[in-house]
């Protein structure tokens, strides 16, 4: 008889890494750390394989230990382009992937999904899980659209202020998440809902037009399915990670007590609303993107991840962010599928940032504002 599951932790010290780590440790009949990966800290608990990424510049060691024949399962937690390599690197093994870094489908969707057999990959993100969860035990073609839940992050709910206006303080308070500063700046944007639009439109293979994105401030329902027949599933929860991290980890198998019953009578109201694509345009960039084709994608993702660190530095103001990723969406003239042309692209984007601290370039002063406006 099999023993626990063996999993690598890419990402171990993050917020998912550590809750993935109380998962494991809950449930050891279930699961054990094979492999630890983090980034400059060290993992902080033994391990058999215990690997900081600051030491294994070409990641020949990750890639080692993820393809390792006593490792079952990859738990990608790290962001950006360094967690593309290591996630092919697991499904072309054979292993099973639990997903939580939206890059590797933002970036490379096609790519990714075109060497994932049916369920090797899992969805750790809150929403994706959702429509996931919703859609088991249905078929693909009773399903007429996707629909992506939003908590509108701090600013959906002040029309009145002047987002050319808003400091770093005002944009990293957001109402009902702790998260770390990027991904809090792309709730303020909405660009996490661009990102994750592009991520379930590969994992799920729906076409863009039928998936939208919704307000929904309470952040209780996480996603929803709308079948052909006019009936709608959702996945109702109240937020807390290891839930779509013990799912993922465990698929098909529900693990008891992984978090406290949602009491429903005490939710009171849930509200709703549809995003205003004029105030917060990540959205539709986000599908122009996938729509001009590969490596368009990346291009966005990475110019992002660029001008965000150059608003939290305090290099530009809130409102430029997306006009250097809608500029640098537009200006990219190349393309391809191909491994080495997306990470050429991706290098591309964040040196174009890099060199464009304003809209006013010599090249065409208002383009990516021009771009955003005509979306």
């Amino acid at each position: 008889m099999k023993g626990p599951l063996q999993v690598v932790l890419l990402g171990c010290t993050g917020s998912i890494g550590v809750q993935a780590l109380d998962l494991i440790d809950r449930f050891p009949d279930h699961f054990e750390v094979f492999g630890l990966v983090s980034g400059t800290r060290p993992a902080g608990r033994p391990a058999p394989h215990v690997i900081r990424a600051a030491d294994d510049p070409d990641g020949s060691a990750v890639r080692a230990l993820v393809t390792h024949p006593e490792c079952d399962l990859v738990l990608v937690a790290i962001s950006g382009a360094q967690a593309l390599g290591p996630t092919l690197a697991a499904l072309d093994a054979g292993k099973m992937v639990a997903l939580a870094s939206k890059e590797v489908l933002v970036m490379a969707g096609s790519l990714v999904m075109a060497r994932a057999l049916p369920n090797q990959l899992r969805p750790v993100d809150s929403e994706h899980s959702a429509l996931w969860q919703c859609m088991w035990g249905e078929s693909a073609e009773s399903v007429s659209r996707l629909v992506l839940t939003a908590s509108g992050g701090p600013f959906w709910g002040r029309p009145d202020l002047d987002l050319n206006r808003v400091s770093v303080a005002q944009a990293l308070e957001h109402p009902r998440w702790s998260m770390g500063p990027k991904i809090t700046i792309d709730s303020a944007t909405m660009m996490n809902k661009g990102l994750e639009l592009i991520e379930a439109h590969y994992l799920f293979g729906f076409p863009l037009e039928r998936i939208e994105v919704v307000v929904h401030p309470e952040s209780v329902v996480h996603s929803l399915v709308e079948f052909r027949d006019g009936g709608i599933k959702a996945q109702l929860s109240n937020p807390d990670m290891r839930l779509p991290i013990a799912l993922a980890l465990a698929y098909p198998e529900r693990l008891p007590g992984v978090v406290p019953p949602t009491e429903v009578a005490g939710l009171g109201e849930l509200h709703f609303a549809l995003l205003d694509p004029i105030r917060f345009p990540a959205v539709e960039l986000a599908r122009r993107s996938v729509a001009l084709g590969p490596p368009l994608p990346a291009v966005l993702n990475a110019a992002n991840e660029e001008a965000v660190k150059r608003f939290l530095g305090g290099e530009i103001e809130f409102s430029k962010i997306l006009v250097l990723v809608a500029e640098a969406v537009e200006r990219f003239e190349g393309g391809g599928t191909t491994l080495a042309e997306i990470l050429a692209a991706d290098r591309w984007a964040r040196d174009y940032v890099g060199k464009s601290l304003s809209v006013s370039s010599a090249s065409g002063p208002g383009k990516g504002r021009n771009l955003l406006e005509s979306g």
